[in-house]
């Protein structure tokens, strides 16, 4: 499995791993029923705390996009097309809050960022 670890991002490393994975089986990477690798397998991969990536999968467990059996591993659970249309629409609502937010230090109005993003769109 190929994960990234930023140490720069900011953003906690259990979560890097949590949204990559996610992204992943959003993505059709991972598919329903494939297993994903040990959390102990993952931390001695990524060089990591096992702790790490134990939060990492309960995240996942909790948000629905595996499931985990002791003695078996862990799996991609079945999606179903609600709680991926909820995943995207968070994702797209948090890069938008920070495009607002840098078209507002940049001196941007917001029918100058419309037309950006309409722009963008034809793209």
């Amino acid at each position: 499995m190929n994960i990234n670890i930023s140490n720069s991002s900011g953003e906690p490393i259990y979560l890097q791993i949590s949204n990559q994975i996610k992204t992943m089986i959003l993505e059709g990477k991972l598919k329903e029923g494939d297993s994903i690798p040990s959390m102990r397998v993952l931390a001695t991969e990524l060089r990591i705390s096992f702790m790490t990536t134990k939060r990492a999968y309960e995240e996942l467990e909790r948000d629905g996009f595996i499931e985990s059996y002791t003695g078996r591993g862990s799996f991609v659970k079945a999606q179903n097309l609600e709680l991926y249309k909820e995943e995207q629409i968070r994702r797209v609502e948090t890069l938008l809050l920070e495009a607002v937010d840098t078209a507002k230090k940049a001196g941007i109005s917001m029918s100058e960022l419309h037309e950006l993003l309409d722009l963008v769109n034809e793209a």
